[in-house]
């Protein structure tokens, strides 16, 4: 049955899945809009560090004030309604909450909420990715031993990008490559949050009017969330990771299965099976018409004549050899979206993309010059982007992983463009997504550390 009949019979037995939401931000707030309308679900919980924040935002999507009455979760429970506080470990220790959505953004944070969720008996569906790139092959793992179900959030990128590959594969397709969009000329990583609206496309007050974080939005732009992503991708797909860092072809739609190929083809891909960027912007800067800014793709390959003769019989877009074919969706709806792991997670036991080895990780390069003394702050601030490397050449450069360069001090000066390692640096805070991540390093093979 398809997801929705099945969120219909929850609905019509009083047996709802019962959500738990860590963070009513940006992306938050996006599900928040979404959850009301969505038969089956009750969300029960919301947590955040910020309450009168969370509040202006529930208003911000259409919230019925009534609907925030609850005095506890129990409350919330009995009488159909929610309930909004900070403390976010009544939330993933309830008994009665069967599914945690972690939303904050903050990676730190994230692992803390993800593992305690764990500890309780909950299934997770993780929207803050950072979290997933440092340690996904870590999370899996302690998902798997708990019993429960770990996800990538649906409507986010990685996952989307995850459901084409999966769609190629179960099709017997060999995939070639598979990535998102972004619009990306290579100045852009040194951007900062003072410069991210003008680069980005949009005015100052169409920003403050979505309530947009202009760090945030700075680590979409400067690299670092793209690959964040598609580390991410890498690490639940088996896809390789370019080997000094994303490439950002320019093209359109119709010219992606053109550039999605092998060097040898003709193509910009190292080789067969990868995962990459495509940009929206010549290198000149001139917009490309008909782009795939805001979406993602999947690049399959015809591997018989007969394939091929279907392609063109089909009217298939290929590349000029007829071999090489792409799907894409151009949009995401990101946090609109979410509902879709929520109920694949609660109703069919499935994750909608978890990491199953760890081939990709992003790494702390400088921004500028940085001097000893400096305090690192984290991704798309002023000092720091992540660049996604395979995880052996990260491990053999000792580099500090982008999600823990936030509000580290330097103890060398690292020239701009140079990889930061934990040499660099004088302590990471101690934490549990500091120990998750040091535990993947002593022992990667445990972790499907990929040897490519």
């Amino acid at each position: 049955m398809a997801l929705y009949g099945k969120l219909l019979q929850r609905a019509a037995s009083a047996n709802p899945i019962r959500v738990g939401l860590i963070g009513a931000g940006k992306l938050g707030s996006m599900y928040l809009s979404q959850v009301l309308k969505t038969p089956g679900v009750h969300l029960v919980a919301i947590a955040d560090r910020s309450v009168p924040a969370a509040q202006v935002n529930l208003a911000r999507v259409g919230w019925p004030a009534e609907r925030l009455q609850a005095r506890s979760i129990d409350d919330a429970i009995a009488n159909g309604t929610t309930w909004l506080g900070e403390d976010w470990q009544a939330v993933v220790a309830h008994a009665r909450i069967d599914v945690v959505v972690e939303c904050t953004g903050n990676p730190i944070a994230a692992v803390d909420h993800i593992l305690a969720a764990f500890d309780n008996g909950k299934h997770v569906v993780n929207v803050t990715v950072e979290a997933d790139a440092m340690c996904g092959p870590y999370l899996a793992k302690q998902a798997a031993s708990a019993g429960v179900v770990y996800s990538l959030a649906f409507g986010d990128q990685p996952a989307l990008i995850c459901d084409l590959v999966d769609w190629a594969r179960t099709c017997g397709f060999e995939v070639v490559a598979a990535g998102r969009g972004h619009k990306w000329l290579p100045h852009f990583n040194q951007s900062t949050p003072e410069t991210v609206w003008g680069h980005y496309g949009l005015t100052p007050e169409q920003a403050a009017r979505g309530g947009l974080n202009p760090k945030m939005f700075n680590s979409f732009l400067d690299g670092t969330k793209p690959s964040i992503e598609s580390a991410a991708v890498a690490n639940a797909t088996g896809l390789q990771v370019p080997s000094d860092g994303l490439l950002y072809p320019p093209a359109s739609v119709a010219d992606i299965p053109f550039v999605t190929r092998p060097r040898a083809e003709g193509g910009v891909l190292e080789r067969k099976g990868m995962v990459e960027v495509i940009s929206s912007l010549e290198t000149d800067g001139r917009v490309i018409p008909y782009d795939i800014r805001m979406g993602v793709w999947v690049t399959v390959e015809g591997d018989t004549e007969y394939i091929r003769n279907c392609f063109e019989e089909y009217n298939a877009h290929t590349d000029p050899s007829g071999r090489y074919f792409t799907l894409y969706k151009r949009w995401h709806l990101i946090g609109l979206e979410v509902g879709v792991s929520v109920a694949s997670v609660a109703l069919r036991g499935e994750a909608t993309g978890v990491a199953s080895g760890w081939i990709g990780d992003v790494v702390s390069v400088a921004k500028r010059n940085l001097q000893a003394g400096e305090v690192l702050d984290g991704e798309g601030g002023y000092t720091v982007w992540g660049k996604l490397l395979p995880a052996q050449t990260s491990l053999h450069k000792n580099a500090l992983p982008i999600a823990l360069a936030h509000e580290v001090v330097l103890k060398n000066a690292v020239p701009q463009g140079q990889v930061v390692t934990w040499d660099d640096v004088v302590r990471v805070d101690d934490s549990r997504a500091a120990r998750a991540r040091q535990e993947m390093q002593r022992q990667p093979q445990a972790y499907g550390l990929s040897e490519a």
